[in-house]
């Protein structure tokens, strides 16, 4: 058997880091789309405009998990 290199090891736990690191977009996609479907549903006149912060609440989420993957590999 080889011996493991500590780079090694370090690449298996960037890969382990960022693989945790993308379950907090997913909660905070399913926190912002569950508040806006409860909000449209108490108050559904409100619907378009609770839509439109949706979306850019889910492109700033979206964003915050694509900078994650950009410093995995700029940090490795």
């Amino acid at each position: 058997m080889d011996m493991v290199t500590l780079a090694q090891v370090a690449g298996n736990l960037s890969a382990v880091g960022y693989g945790l690191a993308a379950i907090g977009p997913g909660i905070g996609l399913g926190i912002v789309i569950g508040k806006t479907i409860e909000g449209t549903a108490r108050q559904p006149e409100l619907g378009g405009r609770l839509q439109t912060l949706m979306w850019i609440g889910v492109g700033l989420i979206e964003f915050l998990a694509l900078l994650g993957i950009v410093c995995g590999f700029l940090f490795s």
